[in-house]
C-alpha cells in the first residue's frame, strides 16, 4: 500500500448510544490538501480521533499504509483544537517543538544536538524562532498554531491532521500556514484540515471530504465542492462564509 494511505473500512462511532459517524468507507491517497467540510456536530473531530485511535469505535477498520496506528505513530502527528491545549503548562516553544522528536527515542535516552537543530529549523520555517525561549501561553493564537505546526514539521511526520488549525489567527497566520501546508503536498505528505471558512475551500484544498456524520462527497474540490453537495452537507442550515476581503466596503 502506498506511502501515506488512509482506508477507512465501515467506520462507525457511537458516543451514549448516540450514533455521530455512520458506516464510512474511504481511501485517501498519498500526497495533497483534504479539506474535511461539515457543520458543527457532523463528526469531523470524532473522526480524527477515530484514525488515531483516541476513541472506542462501534464498528470499523481503519490502516494508515496498510498498519494499524499503533504500528506507525511516529508516521503520524496530530494537531488538535486549541480548546483541548493546556496553555499554561510550564513549557518552552523550544519544548514544544522538541516533543516532535520523542517517537524518534527509546526510553531514557536524551535529546541531542540534531534534534534540537531540526527544533529551531523547524520553529524557523514557519517564523518563530525569536519566540523560543518564550513561555508557549505567552503567545497570540496565531503564534501558537505556528508553534504546533513547527512540532510537526519537526517530527518528520508523513501524514498530518489538523483539527481547525486557522481559528483564531489573522489572516497573514493563515497564509502562511496555508503556504506551508501546500509546500509538504507537493513534497508527498498528506494532510487533513478540518475547515470552516467556505469562501476558501477552493483556494486551499486539493480535495474535500464533505461530511455530516455520514460520507455525503468525496473528490477534487472543483467537482466536489458544488453547491448540491454543499447543501446536502449542511442539511438546511445556512453556512456562513467568514473571510475579512467579504466584509470590505
Amino acid at each position: 500500500m502506498e506511502n501515506g494511505m488512509i482506508d477507512i473500512s465501515g467506520l462507525s462511532v457511537s458516543y451514549d448510544r448516540k450514533r455521530v459517524l455512520t458506516n464510512i468507507y474511504m481511501q485517501i491517497p498519498q500526497g495533497g490538501v483534504y479539506g474535511l467540510i461539515g457543520p458543527n456536530g457532523a463528526g469531523k473531530s470524532t473522526l480524527f480521533k477515530a484514525i488515531l485511535g483516541l476513541i472506542h469505535t462501534d464498528s470499523g477498520v481503519i490502516r494508515i499504509n496498510g498498519k494499524s496506528i499503533d504500528e506507525c505513530r511516529k508516521e503520524v502527528v496530530y494537531i488538535p483544537q486549541k480548546s483541548e491545549v493546556d496553555w499554561t503548562f510550564p513549557a518552552t516553544v523550544l519544548d514544544i517543538v522538541l516533543i516532535g522528536r520523542y517517537p524518534y527515542k527509546k526510553i531514557y535516552q536524551r535529546l541531542n544536538t540534531q534534534d534540537k537543530a531540526m527544533a529551531f529549523n523547524a520553529l524557523k520555517e514557519v517564523g518563530m524562532e525569536a519566540y523560543q525561549h518564550r513561555q508557549i501561553g505567552e503567545l497570540s493564537g496565531g503564534q501558537q498554531q505556528r508553534v504546533f505546526l513547527a512540532r510537526a514539521l519537526c517530527q518528520e511526520a508523513s501524514i498530518f491532521f489538523l483539527d481547525e488549525p486557522f481559528v483564531g489567527v489573522d489572516i497573514t497566520t493563515e497564509e502562511k500556514i496555508i503556504q506551508i501546508l501546500k509546500r509538504l503536498a507537493k513534497q508527498g505528505k498528506t494532510l487533513l484540515v478540518v475547515h470552516h471558512d467556505l469562501s476558501t475551500v477552493r483556494n486551499y484544498f486539493d480535495q474535500v471530504i464533505l461530511l455530516n456524520q455520514r460520507l455525503i462527497a468525496f473528490g477534487p474540490t472543483e467537482t466536489t465542492f458544488t453547491d448540491e453537495n454543499i447543501a446536502a452537507t449542511y442539511s438546511g442550515q445556512l453556512p456562513i462564509l467568514q473571510h475579512p476581503q467579504l466584509y470590505k466596503s
